[in-house]
């Protein structure tokens, strides 16, 4: 599959965020990235998958401790061929055919073809765009021209991926409890203690390290960011190890394990009261990553669904005849075009808030958190959602590893744990409601949204509007009662949040994009808001091959 050319609502999406020179080179450098995904990239996700994980040389012959990660060959290939398209590098670099940058645009819509092939590569890139942002951003000149170069490099220098190193077992999304301590040794620091969850170990070239100085106070605030290279200049290994490496359930692209510090030099990043706060940043990009890879294995899921549907026959018709079949993948489609339209859309206002923080206003700010929050939580538990009904859809076949379906499932799941649990989701949406009185802004927004739209859309605005409703009323309840309560709360606050967000999204989208969005627009509506107790209609049955795109495709 050319996976690109699968996927024509990726380019109605990107035609409305990229100007027209932008989007005629993004549209051919995603035509032969869909291809390679769709091909080789996807057979060599399988074969690391199944044969060639990552795996941990601790010693060398004479018995010294050499921490290193091994990789098979094919994987070594998709490094290069990913990051010499820009994914990382034409973010903080100009495009040499352009003389102009690619933006965060260009590289999630690469991070979700990538997805849909190796969600587990997406990790290791996810890391090394935040590498890159800390250091971009943050760093002083002489670190960064030290490490930047080889981090957003496109061939034309040696390559350093990066790595994010927060969680310690004490730890775990408590950050504030952090113990890895960082001493003053001249102009630098040596770095001590363990990270207990490290992706990317052995791999990376650099990794940005929370750390605590002498004398620092507890809890975050007494948190600082450091740069650490994980070999020195002679090639050793820079006062750290590796302990071991985890057996995970999925993403076995990704080798994640256990560090070990020993007096490694680090490079402070930055003012040294602000690390967390720096990371916290940098987390927030790598949720936006979080909910492309959901979206990806969401749209893979669907694909494979889809594609045996109509080559698969029993009691004497295809799969895709059968009317419940048929509403099944009718409903995937819808959710997922709504929700990839939703991803995207949030990023001018992310790329904004990352890049120009000091102009933008505090509701701008926090708007970025809350909708970032509402789509990870949201993407990453339909990924799963949508991997358990590609495997329905097969049967048993479905549940053999010779199919991409149980992969799809083992590595959505990470999704829901990786970058804060829904749990930890809901607790940063009540933080924003109590800091920021988020809500209004939001509900300011989405009435704002919907009274742009045409007046065809009543029906459906009212029932969106009648939603937020319920929402200021939850709100408004919840502020009176006790923390408890509101913690007990907060995520279904935030669902119905999510609910109304992906609503208007779909009818902006019907407003542009002609009968088939309003289709969608329509069935979205009434699977959010109505429920499915009788539906005479079967708008999914009547309009099913309008939904499957049958026959279009995009891409020369």
């Amino acid at each position: 599959m050319n996976l690109f050319r699968e996927d024509p609502n990726l380019a109605f999406i990107l035609k409305q965020y990229l100007d027209g020179e932008l989007y005629a080179w993004a549209e051919q450098e995603l035509n032969e990235f869909g291809e390679r995904c769709g091909t080789d990239i996807d057979r060599r996700a399988a074969h690391t998958d199944r044969e060639g994980q990552p795996r941990l040389i601790k010693y060398d012959k004479f018995g010294d401790d050499i921490s290193e990660v091994w990789v098979n060959e094919g994987y070594r290939q998709t490094i290069a061929e990913t990051y010499n398209r820009g994914i990382v590098g034409y973010v903080h670099k100009e495009i040499p055919e352009l003389g102009r940058k690619g933006g965060y645009m260009y590289s999630y819509a690469q991070g979700y073809l990538l997805s849909q092939a190796e969600p587990g590569f997406y990790c290791p890139v996810t890391l090394t765009m935040a590498t890159a942002y800390l250091l971009d951003q943050y760093a002083e000149e002489g670190v960064k021209q030290k490490f930047l170069p080889h981090v957003v490099s496109t061939g034309e220098t040696e390559l350093f991926e990066g790595a994010t190193f927060l969680t310690e077992r004490q730890g775990g999304s408590d950050v504030g409890a952090n113990e890895v301590k960082a001493l003053l040794n001249g102009e630098r620091y040596k770095l001590y203690g363990e990270k207990y969850f490290a992706s990317n170990a052995g791999m990376c070239g650099v990794a940005m390290v929370l750390a605590r100085r002498e004398g620092a106070p507890e809890g975050t605030k007494g948190l600082s960011l450091f740069a650490v290279p994980w070999r020195k200049e002679d090639g050793s290994v820079n006062g750290l190890q590796l302990r071991r490496l985890k057996d995970k359930l999925g993403v076995r692209a990704v080798p994640s394990g256990e560090v070990v510090f020993e007096g490694a030099d680090a490079y402070l990043v930055g003012d040294p009261t602000k690390g967390f706060y720096y990371m916290m940043e940098a987390l927030n990009l790598s949720r936006v990553c979080n909910a492309i890879a959901s979206i990806g294995i969401m749209q893979r899921a669907f694909l494979e669904a889809k594609k045996y549907a109509y080559k698969r026959n029993a009691f004497g018709k295809r799969l895709a005849d059968f009317p419940m079949v048929k509403e099944t993948l009718a409903d995937m489609a819808v959710k997922q075009e709504v929700e990839a339209s939703a991803i995207f859309s949030i990023i001018p206002l992310f790329e904004r808030v990352m890049l120009k923080k000091e102009q933008m206003s505090t509701d701008d700010v926090a708007m970025n958190r809350l909708l970032i929050a509402l789509l990870k939580m949201e993407t990453a538990e339909q990924a799963i959602h949508f991997a358990h009904e590609a495997i329905e859809m097969h049967g048993g076949n479905g549940y053999i590893e010779d199919f991409v379906t149980p992969r799809l499932l083992r590595d959505a799941q990470v999704l829901t744990v990786w970058e804060g649990t829904a749990n930890i989701l809901g607790l940063e949406v009540l933080r924003l409601i109590h800091k920021y009185n988020v809500h209004h802004a939001f509900t300011k927004r989405m009435r704002e949204e919907m009274k742009a739209l045409p007046e065809q859309w009543r029906n459906q605005k009212a029932v969106i509007e009648q939603g937020i409703r319920q929402l200021e009323g939850a709100v408004a309840i919840l502020a009176r009662e006790s923390n408890d309560i509101q913690t007990f709360h907060c995520k279904r606050v935030a669902r119905l949040m999510t609910k109304i967000y992906e609503s208007v999204i779909a009818l902006k989208d019907a407003v542009i994009g002609g009968e088939r969005k309003q289709i969608i627009a329509d069935i979205y509506l009434r699977n959010a808001w109505e429920g499915k107790e009788v539906d005479l209609e079967m708008l999914q049955v009547r309009y099913f091959d309008v939904l499957m795109n049958e026959g279009v495709q995009v891409g020369t």
